[in-house]
């Protein structure tokens, strides 16, 4: 098994590179998704979030309203941080079920997890490979802008939440550049692929 963990910055193109790993035979496991699971009604993190920020942030149903919670936290660095802090552990827990999961299944799996905060949560330990999804800042901001229907301020202070993609990019095993077209990320997902099973089974 290769437990590699793909990261980058908001709307550089993350889920586009993971499901091209996936098409080549890779497992993946989506960071948001699980923080997203480990979120729901009467779950323990649910019950800590809405502890810290209050009822106001529910919908009818008891599910929390993330677009509410993002205009909060993305305004209150400390509060993002408080946010992080409850979530992550879940969150690592969740993907460690999943990783036992998939290896019971595939032993020699290649398993792609997409994790937006790996540098800054400080996991990268936990990966045998780290790969950045980079591309130039006017992109990810008009990308973001254009996906999250959001002004250009608001994408702003989303993006200078995160790490700066070049520290990123610095600290990582590997880069994957999604500045151009979709067949040039495709060349070099391939690329990377191929070194990623050679790792994989020079591992064993």
């Amino acid at each position: 098994m290769l437990n590699v963990g793909l990261t980058g910055g908001i709307a550089c193109g993350k889920s586009t590179v993971a499901q091209m790993f996936v098409q080549r035979g890779a497992y993946a496991i989506d960071f948001d998704m699980l923080a997203h699971n480990v979120q729901q009604p009467g779950r323990a993190a649910w019950e800590k979030v809405v502890g810290y920020f209050g009822e106001g942030i529910l919908l009818p149903d008891k599910k929390i309203d993330r677009t509410k919670l993002a205009a909060i936290v993305f305004s209150e660095p400390e509060k993002l941080t408080a946010l992080n802090q409850i979530v992550h552990p879940y969150v690592f827990l969740e993907w460690n079920d999943y990783l036992e999961k998939i290896v019971r299944r595939k032993k020699n799996a290649i398993i792609i997890a997409s994790v937006p905060l790996l540098f800054e949560t400080g996991r990268q330990a936990l990966f045998d490979v780290t790969v950045v999804v980079s591309t130039s800042r006017e992109i990810q901001l008009n990308r973001l802008m254009a996906r999250n229907n959001l002004g250009r301020q608001e994408a702003q202070k989303r993006i200078d939440s995160q790490m700066p993609i070049e520290q990123k990019a610095a600290l990582a095993d590997m880069v994957i550049d999604n500045s151009g077209s979709v067949e040039e990320t495709e060349k070099r997902v391939e690329d990377i692929w191929r070194r990623l099973l050679c790792r994989e089974k020079n591992k064993n």
